[in-house]
């Protein structure tokens, strides 16, 4: 299930400061997921553009509201190899168990030295896109009615 967040300007503008981000279209968008009526998570879909062209990661959370995984979705031709060696590298492991308002997210730190300066820098753009989604889902989504 789908719940969307409407933005005010102050919301916006809190956002921003926060992690130099805001949704173009003012709107975060959650996706719910359950087994029967048990929730198992939900997942959030979060885009970084950088010089190279945009990334889109997803990032999930438990029910608990932790990090369960995340995955880059979407990435230019020019950057999957370098999406490709950072995840060999397993830096999205380092998102696991990350919650809102606690450790900032370290993918790239985590693989510095075991992969390629490129790989290393797409891990830097994903962890803005995981620091997004920690911000947006610790100050937003427990606010969204269902």
């Amino acid at each position: 299930m789908a719940r969307e967040v409407h933005l005010s300007a102050a919301d916006a503008h809190r956002l921003h400061e926060a992690v130099d981000w805001s949704p173009e279209d003012g709107v975060l968008v959650f996706y719910g997921g359950k087994a029967g009526s048990t929730s198992m998570g939900t997942l959030e879909f979060v885009r970084v553009d950088t010089p190279h062209g945009p990334i889109e990661v997803a990032v999930g959370f438990t029910p608990q509201g932790a990090v369960r995984g995340v995955v880059v979705t979407k990435a230019t031709v020019e950057m999957k190899p370098w999406v490709l060696e950072a995840v060999a590298a397993g830096f999205t492991e380092q998102y696991r168990g990350l919650k809102p308002g606690g450790a900032a997210p370290a993918g790239s730190a985590a693989i510095a030295g075991r992969a390629g300066n490129l790989a290393a820098y797409v891990a830097g753009e994903v962890d803005k896109g995981v620091a997004r989604a920690l911000a947006c889902y610790g100050a937003f989504y427990n606010h969204v009615k269902a």
